[in-house]
């Protein structure tokens, strides 16, 4: 009942989401009834806003082609699966500030910008009203700054230097200037601390509280090379939070043969009273309205791959998969939006304990079987020999990990993408890896090397030695545990800022955009852009340039009366002036 209650506000509050969502990336729209200076009249209408500021931050996992998909083509886990021309592959020709293909890489900078929008009037707004008392107040205030920093921190680790809006826009404005980076970081630091301070201790599903604070702190000081804080922020949710180390929930009984790592990925079971390990979770059920839920996870459709398409061949060239069937209705019509590397798919797994590997928590390419009962190889596993062309395998025949993906429909007659299921933000296998990252860059690795092994050690892979630690010990630790939760090319962006600002490895602010770690991390791992695979027109490549998304054309072109900065590597950058190093209230 609760939960409906929640919705029920969502749904209140949908005018306020029109509000904020113009086709301008910051045009104010007309007034309504759900404007702010109409809701923001009581404690109620605050939390009303708050909502709204939950369901942008739950929208940004859900559907297919989400920010955290549009993020990992540019990572070493893969790249864009459609065979079709719409994937972006060859980031040279297809990104730039006009265009992205289908993968909606311009649009994370307005999907950003609105959220803030929505908390800005809030924040701007505080003090309109006379509060009861002060922890009311300070309690949706903290809760409007988490907002704010989440999504700052995705923009600026997206796009670096952005304008930083820290008011409610009452007109349309057009003189937009770019702040530097590590300023708004400061920023956002800054604001994080008071969170922490008042965002409630008690866990509620859907909304932040003091341990999703703490853990999004720990992120952002790391940004901005506050180690020790970052190292005081993990440690106090670790303490909170341990890791799960028994199966739980519903289908310990009915799936015996599975393990926990099933367990602990199964939509369910992500606000289950015994998951000790979830920090902030996002909600969205079958049993809501329809005018509250999301189109589902979709994870089925941008994980796995389109097996049953009419491309998948038998040994007669005859159509050897169908789109129904109850093989269809567990795998789901995968479309492969992101195509595993060879890195993600193999080159990870070398621990033959690991149980995130075990289990039959992955489906192998090799158990992908005919399902079509006119073939004549029908209930034979797949031979991609049989393809009319090798490449068809890349969207069509590969690996994946099943006990993450699987998110089945609720009624037959639904289309098998992934469906409604509550889903993680933060849980505190990052929060260990976060923290083992700052004792790296501390120099303290025998710390280090103990948090990676509470992970490792809990998925019965074998422990590490404190020789063993580097960057890419960590990264590939998060790889195996963070899949498809991760907005994984902001993670790399965040250390190729940290080793170009302390000069590390021959790294330098000063040519960011011509040589970072970003660029030489996916081309050392991600076996499509070293290979530069081709078909047709299409081609896997990269440039270094591409560490930062180009800022939308639109976004500059409209703001006649301030300059805001493009990216080096875009067309544009003749206009760009220094960043802003203050923000002036």
């Amino acid at each position: 009942m609760r939960i409906k209650i929640i919705y029920s506000l969502v749904v209140a509050v949908s005018m306020l989401a029109v509000f904020s969502c113009s086709k301008e990336w910051l045009k104010p729209e007309p007034l309504s009834f759900y404007a702010p200076e109409n809701l923001l009249i009581n404690k109620a209408g605050y939390e009303s806003m708050l909502v709204t500021a939950r369901k942008n931050l739950r929208n940004s996992f859900y559907g297919e082609l989400n920010t955290v998909v549009s993020e990992s083509i540019f990572t070493e886990l893969g790249v864009a699966g459609p065979l079709n021309d719409n994937g972006i592959r060859n980031m040279n020709l297809q990104l730039t500030p006009n265009a992205d293909g289908n993968y909606y890489v311009l649009d994370n900078f307005q999907w950003a910008y609105r959220p803030v929008r929505v908390v800005n009037a809030l924040i701007s707004r505080i003090d309109d009203i006379t509060w009861e008392n002060e922890t009311d107040r300070n309690e949706i205030l903290a809760e409007a700054y988490f907002h704010r920093a989440y999504w700052y921190y995705l923009l600026v680790n997206q796009f670096g230097d952005v304008p930083f809006l820290d008011k409610e826009l009452l007109e349309a404005k057009l003189d937009f200037y770019t702040h530097s980076r590590w300023t708004i970081l400061d920023r956002i630091q800054s604001d994080m601390e008071f969170a922490v301070e008042w965002l409630p201790e008690q866990m509620r599903p859907g909304a932040p509280s003091q341990s999703a604070g703490k853990h999004l702190l720990s992120k952002i000081c790391l940004a901005n090379r506050a180690y020790e804080q970052a190292i005081e922020m993990a440690t106090d949710v670790i303490e909170r939070h341990p890791l799960m180390q028994e199966r739980f929930g519903s289908e310990v009984e009915i799936a015996p043969h599975r393990n926990l790592f099933w367990d602990l990925h199964r939509p369910v079971n992500v606000h289950n009273a015994a998951n000790s390990e979830t920090i902030l979770g996002v909600l969205d059920r079958n049993d809501l309205p329809d005018e509250v839920r999301t189109g589902g996870l979709h994870t089925m459709r941008n994980y796995h791959p389109a097996w049953w398409n009419a491309r998948v061949l038998d040994s007669k060239a005859a159509r050897g998969t169908l789109d129904r069937g109850d093989t269809y209705d567990s795998l789901g019509r995968g479309n492969s939006n992101l195509r595993p590397s060879n890195y993600y798919l193999y080159d990870l797994w070398k621990d033959e304990n690991d149980l995130r590997r075990k289990d039959g928590n992955w489906v192998l390419q090799e158990e992908l079987l005919y399902n079509n009962p006119a073939s004549i190889d029908f209930g034979k596993p797949i031979d991609p020999t049989n393809f009319s062309a090798i490449v068809d395998t890349f969207q069509h025949y590969h690996s994946f990990p099943f006990y993450k993906t699987f998110v089945p429909q609720a009624t037959t007659d639904q289309v098998p993408n992934g469906g409604q299921g509550d889903y993680y933000v933060f849980r505190s296998a990052e929060t260990y890896l976060l923290r083992a990252e700052a004792y790296y860059w501390l120099g303290r690795m025998e710390s280090a090397a103990a948090d990676i092994n509470q992970v490792r050690r809990r998925a019965d892979a074998a422990e590490i030695a404190a020789d063993d630690v580097t960057i890419e010990t960590i990264l590939d630790e998060r790889a195996r545990e963070l899949f498809a939760e991760e907005h994984r090319k902001s993670e790399l962006v965040r250390i190729s800022y940290i080793m170009a600002a302390e000069g590390r490895n021959g790294y330098s602010l000063a040519d960011f955009s011509k040589k970072n770690f970003w660029y030489d991390r996916v081309m050392a791992t991600n076996n499509f852009y070293q290979t530069h695979l081709k078909w047709g027109a299409s081609e896997c490549r990269i440039s270094p340039y591409h560490v930062l998304f180009p800022i939308p054309a639109d976004a500059i072109n409209t703001n006649t009366l301030g300059i805001i900065n493009q990216n080096e590597g875009y067309p544009g950058t003749e206009q760009n002036l220094p960043p802003l190093t203050e923000i002036v209230n």
